[in-house]
């Protein structure tokens, strides 16, 4: 068995050929997917988080109202950039989102990746310290966290306070229990995700990562996920961790698949620099008919070594069509692979 849920960017434009033509009906039509995949029997909505773009930015109001409107699929994000991020006001969405959403958040963050813009934490009021780069700062924001989600007392109470304060030093509220073991780290190297294992985070690798071996993209990547899991063993942690991978897949059973879908452009990995140092390998699409989609995906040794799957979504298509791609997934892919 195989938990798959959805993976939407959230992108929206004015253009007449979107369906999604402003960041309301991105946010709407995200919330009205999410609902559609629980009905549809999806496990998780994801969500991905981008500044100065026309995508999702800020998660927590929508992450809110999808738990609001639903009562059992997984809700999370992948990933929140930590750079731009203050970890002990993010604690207190997140304890929020959660309690509403009655324990079902999955919180997936990260270092960050390349921006819209130049050092856009910067006009959030934030930048590393002396002798610190950029990932640093995301990487100590991630540890206050991971620290304050932890509920314990840190805070010197005012001896005179306005309400009446329980005894000791005071934690941030509200608290969601079990939180702080439902955190996720989007991993873009070994090490990072070694980095993750030992700090109790559960692990997202994404469709990109550092190009580290030369080897095709699933194949580096299951090796990044083994490599956690020996790393999470050494720490010594009580729990099992839990590893996603996302992917772009889609049926073609309807001539709207094959039309949009059909032609088999990225039908193989490519290669990039995210930065002037960074060369990193973008892993493939998959798109075909589901008998051949089945043996494509069987050979993907990565999405064998992870329990969850997120599929990327392209949400300007729409809510209805995006909901048939989720369902095509389900019903003609997953049970042959053994996913369900």
């Amino acid at each position: 068995m195989k938990k798959i849920g959805f993976l939407s960017f959230g992108h929206w434009t004015p253009s007449p050929n979107s369906g999604t033509r402003s960041a309301g009906d991105a946010l709407l039509q995200s919330i009205d997917l999410a609902v559609a995949a629980e009905e549809l029997g999806a496990d998780g909505a994801y969500f991905r988080v981008h500044h100065f773009a026309r995508q999702l930015a800020s998660p927590f109001p929508l992450l809110a109202a999808v738990g609001a409107r639903t009562s059992r699929i997984e809700i999370g994000t992948a990933v929140i950039d930590m750079r731009y991020e203050n970890p002990l006001y993010m604690a207190e969405d997140a304890g929020a989102a959660d309690l509403i959403a009655g324990g079902r958040l999955q919180l997936g963050i990260s270092r960050g990746s390349p921006e819209q813009v130049i050092d856009g934490w910067r006009y959030f009021g934030y930048q590393p310290a002396e002798g610190q780069s950029d990932a640093d700062m995301g990487r100590r924001h991630a540890e206050v966290l991971l620290d304050v989600l932890k509920g314990e007392g840190f805070a010197k109470p005012n001896p005179r306070p306005m309400f009446p304060n329980p005894p000791g030093l005071l934690r941030l509220e509200p608290y969601s229990e079990g939180l702080r073991e439902r955190i996720w780290w989007g991993a873009g190297s070994n090490a990072t995700a070694v980095w993750a294992a030992e700090r109790g985070m559960n692990l997202q690798s994404s469709t990109l990562k550092d190009d580290e071996t030369g080897e095709p993209f699933h194949i580096q990547q299951a090796k990044q996920i083994r490599a956690y899991r020996e790393a999470w063993k050494a720490a010594g942690h009580a729990r099992e961790p839990r590893v996603s991978v996302s992917r772009s897949i889609f049926a073609l059973v309807d001539e709207r698949d094959r039309a949009y879908f059909g032609r088999g452009n990225e039908s193989a990995d490519q290669i990039g620099f995210l930065d002037e140092k960074t060369r990193a390998i973008f892993g493939r699409s998959y798109a075909a008919t589901p008998d051949v989609l089945i043996e494509e995906l069987r050979k993907d040794e990565a999405i064998a070594e992870a329990d969850t799957l997120l599929l990327t979504v392209p949400n300007q298509l729409g809510v209805d069509y995006n909901a048939h791609v989720i369902e095509a997934i389900l019903k003609h892919v997953a049970p042959a692979l053994g996913w369900r």
